[in-house]
């Protein structure tokens, strides 16, 4: 993907949650925003290439976090279907492989140009012996097939799950290139992390509370 005018990114970053399906409307919506008004042609042009090809991924499942059940199936998307992925490898009673499910649940409706997928680690023994995933949870990113970064565990982005953000977690992966751009809004995550931590109030949790270091399954 070429560059793109900050000023055409700036209409899309601000609006990502909305389904852009509809270009007509999202341009009648803009008439009265000044920023509007200075787009250049080209500008304009570029908008709309833009949300052409947001459609396009959307039709090829990006845009969703997806879990895959077929060790194969991954290979294929990582290899040959999507230039940029995130994997996330898992086991669903381990508790900090949740907390990580929900920051990438955010992130994949935002970075429409990554894969963002999850396979359970029992799925997946060929995967897991070749890249050698021994703790979870265990994200790896992926450019054009080739490893680019991993996530063991939280390492790297915060000292526990109540300081680890999706923020955190969008610039570890920006620098690893498998992120095009920064889209995650801090004042939202903010308000999601403070809604997520009123809502769990503990519950659900006594049962993985032996799970306070990352989790070494094999």
């Amino acid at each position: 993907m070429g560059s793109i005018d900050p000023a055409v990114a700036s209409v899309l970053d601000t609006r990502p949650q909305k389904d852009h399906s509809d270009e007509d409307e999202l341009l009648d919506s803009l008439e009265d925003d000044p920023a509007f008004q200075s787009f250049r042609e080209q500008r304009l042009q570029q908008l709309h290439e833009e949300f052409t090809r947001a459609k396009q991924l959307r039709n090829r499942e990006h845009g969703q976090y997806t879990e895959i059940k077929i060790e194969k199936d991954l290979m294929d998307i990582v290899n040959t279907d999507a230039e940029l992925c995130v994997v996330h490898f898992f086991k669903s009673d381990f508790h900090r492989c949740g907390i990580m499910d929900g920051h990438l649940e955010r992130l994949a409706p935002l970075h429409l140009d990554t894969r963002f997928l999850k396979i359970n680690v029992d799925n997946a023994p060929f995967l897991v012996t070749k890249l050698k995933v021994q703790v979870l949870p265990c994200v790896i990113a992926f450019k054009k097939g080739v490893s680019v970064d991993r996530i063991i565990g939280f390492e790297g982005l915060g000292y526990s799950e109540d300081t680890f953000s999706t923020k955190d977690l969008e610039r570890k992966l920006l620098r690893s290139g498998s992120l095009v751009r920064e889209k995650v809004n801090e004042s939202h995550d903010a308000r999601s992390m403070q809604r997520e931590h009123a809502c769990s109030g503990g519950r659900g949790q006594s049962s993985l509370d032996h799970e306070d270091d990352d989790d070494d399954w094999d």
